[in-house]
């Protein structure tokens, strides 16, 4: 081939090109990095709560994730979609909220509790007073335009595990910067596919929630945040949470 033009709208971190260029093996580019057509100033409104435990601290974590998605979901009316890393997490979550949101008229559904995805989707957009729980391909492709989807949850920053094989093999290129070189690249563009679930139209409005404080603890959190839309960011205690999304929801 004479060129090849790739696109995406996660191919960059932080604006920067170089992470997706080195792991493609290319020497010589041409880049041009675009803003979001969407008005995510306007339209969106992302929420990092700085009173939650950090995720190494499971019990009290695990539990803060589960109260706070019932609150906001109640506050909310459904409307949600909450993406989890990993499937222990998602149906310890989805079998802790189920009854309480039932009890307040919200369905819970559950990536691989409830049904294929394709089927989970149509109930979602069909049904708005729901709250979908996800994992692994949620995080993309998934296209929900619309008032059916006005919260998006990230319980935690998607970082790879790292006794997984593959990531163990790739990250000895790296030595002593794997986390730094490959770890944090991989995790944010996988943090903005997520992202990216909430605003789909010029219309669509909506609030994230990232139930992770390492956005605000950890040096690196700064480039998580650098690699979104410019988008007005909130933190705050949980409990203010659920009073302020019915407010910007309204």
């Amino acid at each position: 081939k004479a060129s090849a033009v790739l696109t995406s709208a996660t191919i960059s971190v932080a604006g920067d090109f170089s992470y997706v260029q080195e792991r493609i093996g290319l020497s010589e580019i041409e880049e041009l990095h675009l803003d979001s057509p969407f008005d995510y100033e306007r339209q969106a409104l992302l929420y990092i709560p700085n009173d939650i435990p950090e995720p190494n601290q499971q019990h009290p974590y695990q539990r803060m994730v589960e109260d706070t998605i019932i609150e906001l979901a109640k506050a909310s009316g459904g409307r949600m979609l909450a993406l989890f890393t990993a499937n222990n997490a998602l149906r310890q979550t989805y079998k802790a909220i189920q009854e309480p949101l039932e009890d307040a008229g919200i369905a819970v559904l559950g990536q691989g509790i409830d049904g294929s995805r394709r089927s989970l989707l149509e109930r979602f957009k069909e049904f708005p007073r729901t709250v979908l729980l996800g994992t692994n391909s949620f995080w993309e492709g998934v296209d929900v335009v619309g008032d059916a989807l006005s919260v998006l949850v990230i319980a935690k920053l998607p970082f790879s595990v790292p006794t997984d094989p593959i990531y163990a093999a790739r990250s000895e290129q790296f030595g002593r910067d794997a986390f730094d070189k490959y770890a944090v690249p991989q995790s944010i563009l996988r943090f903005k596919q997520g992202f990216g679930r909430l605003i789909r139209s010029r219309e669509d409005r909506g609030i994230v929630v990232v139930l992770d404080r390492r956005l605000l603890t950890k040096k690196y959190g700064q480039q998580f945040l650098a690699s979104l839309p410019s988008t007005r960011v909130r933190t705050g205690p949980l409990r203010q949470l659920p009073l302020l999304a019915a407010r910007f929801l309204v």
